[in-house]
């Protein structure tokens, strides 16, 4: 049997993009042990230049207390003025071309020579399951299991709950959700998933036997509910070590009731039962609550790993998460690398300034879905999910952008634009990837381990994001509330290639500003 290492097998899995959906995924290879990874830091960090003066952490410039840009450039006498008002009352856009020399406006005086610094941590998260709590004891939440469950597949009836506790709890879909479509194809695999008000973790190993009654194979995912999916990655390891258990000596449960009964919730007395969407990091939730465990097994420990593989789309995937469309991930088994990238996709529209999105839809992440959950889809505004069943493509009518392995595409007639990368983009990719060289240069050279690249791309992000709304806020609250070309490349966006993004966002997150952007004459 093959030795398990302490690592999730995320972090081991080398992904090359197949050709054939339907084509089995090729095993993954035998996870390093604890011990190797100094190595593999090592080689990975092999053939690093020297950084530049790009500080870590910040998306713009290394100055502590750095000023909104306003620099422009000059206007063609070709050019015209387009001017777009976007109303939240009316939550229509109206666009006016303006005739005269098209030179953009100055900058409101309150915004112009304003200092933007990296945001204050907040000190609840309303997003958490239990927002009276602060950031730091969310980390420290007591454990709040409230089912675990054996699924099984029987050759004759599918899938099925073979055992759970409590035996009166609904587990309706668990069988479907817990055992991926297509998984008879791969040996392990973990999967996050969503039922009702509850998220749920369960890794799944598939085992040959010589037994005709089971045609050669026995299947089996052990998993757990609970209403936070940020503490189910403590579980992994237990759960890994119980499928191959369960595998080897079926209807042993006794291990899984003393699991429950020492880890079952105490759940609050009043409650909403929303879904949480993903939570709001802070720069003291990250540096001071991530624990040497969640580095390896949590899904914010894959966020490097993400960006990589989806290279500079991955700011095509910010725009669709920033304006809250439902986005579908399909992939074939394993799931449980697609599963975190739909975590790291709601990460992308992450913002700590106080207010900004309390009347947007959240974004909430589904993780797996498969055809039971399509009646629960239709009613989503704004959802994450990621699915092996091919059969969802056809299904326009569920999604927004539909990402196929790292084509991101989209049938929206009015989102074809924002597929399109800029040059303000490409320039935002590249800051990015230059902060990650020196944080990797500073860990290898320096010994710097007190920043780490999750916390880099979190930030990243969240800084982006907050200087957008800061900005878009500030113009709003003005005597003039006109926004133009000036605050829009101080915003970090492209003008033009951006115009259609910037109406989008105007009009879902309800400012009331008129846009007024340069456009190049098409005589």
């Amino acid at each position: 049997m093959v030795e398990q290492s302490d690592r999730a097998p995320l972090l081991d899995w080398e992904e090359i993009p197949t050709s054939d959906p339907n084509q089995a995924a090729p095993l993954p290879p035998a996870p390093p042990r604890k011990e190797d990874a100094p190595a593999e830091k090592s080689s990975q960090t092999a053939g690093l230049q020297p950084p530049t003066s790009t500080a870590v952490g910040t998306g713009w410039s290394s100055s502590s207390s750095s000023t909104v840009s306003t620099n422009t450039t000059s206007t063609s006498a070709s050019a015209a003025a387009t001017t777009v008002t976007c109303s939240p009352a009316a939550r229509s856009v109206t666009a006016v071309v303006v005739s005269g020399d098209g030179s953009p406006g100055r900058p409101q005086p309150e915004l112009a020579g304003r200092g933007w610094s990296r945001p204050e941590p907040l000190g609840t998260d309303r997003s958490a399951p239990f927002s009276g709590l602060s950031a730091r004891d969310q980390w420290e939440e007591k454990d709040q299991i409230v089912a675990v469950f054996v699924v099984t597949f029987d050759t004759r009836s599918g899938n099925m709950v073979e055992w759970c506790l409590p035996h009166d709890m609904n587990l309706d879909g668990v069988e479907f959700k817990s055992m991926a479509s297509g998984s008879h194809r791969i040996t392990s695999d973990f999967i996050y998933f969503r039922k009702g008000s509850y998220f749920g973790l369960a890794c799944f190993a598939n085992m040959p036997v010589e037994s005709e009654l089971e045609r050669g194979a026995r299947m089996k995912s052990v998993g757990i509910l609970s209403p936070s999916y940020t503490l189910l990655y403590r579980y992994m390891h237990f759960l890994e070590n119980q499928v191959r258990h369960q595998l080897q000596c079926p209807g042993q449960y006794s291990p899984l009731e003393a699991f429950y009964e020492d880890k079952k919730a105490v759940l609050p007395l009043t409650g909403n039962g929303l879904v949480t969407a993903c939570p709001t990091w802070s720069v003291t939730t990250i540096n001071r609550c991530m624990h040497p465990e969640m580095k390896i097994t949590h899904p914010a420990g894959c966020m490097s790993q993400f960006i990589q593989f989806f290279g500079e789309q991955i700011m095509v995937l910010w725009k669709f998460a920033l304006l809250r469309k439902r986005l579908l991930i399909f992939s074939p088994p394993p799931v449980g690398v697609v599963c975190y990238r739909v975590y790291c996709c709601c990460c992308l529209a992450n913002v700590s300034l106080p207010g900004i999105g309390v009347s947007v839809p959240e974004l909430r992440p589904f993780f797996y879905i498969n055809i039971a959950d399509i009646s629960a889809l239709e009613t989503e505004l704004s959802y994450v999910a990621c699915t092996t069943e091919k059969i969802f493509e056809e299904k326009k009518e569920l999604y927004d952008v539909y990402v196929d392995n790292q084509n991101v595409k989209t049938h929206r007639s009015h989102l074809q634009q924002l597929l399109r990368l800029n040059a303000a983009d490409k320039e935002k990719y590249r800051k990015l990837s230059e902060q990650r060289q020196q944080l990797l240069y500073s860990q290898e050279v320096d010994g710097d381990c007190t920043s780490n690249e999750e916390d880099l791309f979190i930030l990243f992000f969240m800084e982006l994001n907050n200087r957008i709304f800061q900005t878009l806020s500030e113009v709003a609250g003005s005597s003039d509330p006109t926004l133009t070309t000036e605050h829009v490349r101080a915003m970090g966006l492209d003008p033009q290639g951006d115009r259609s993004f910037l109406v989008d966002l105007l009009e879902v997150y309800g400012f009331d500003v008129t846009l007024v952007i340069d456009s190049l004459c098409c005589s």
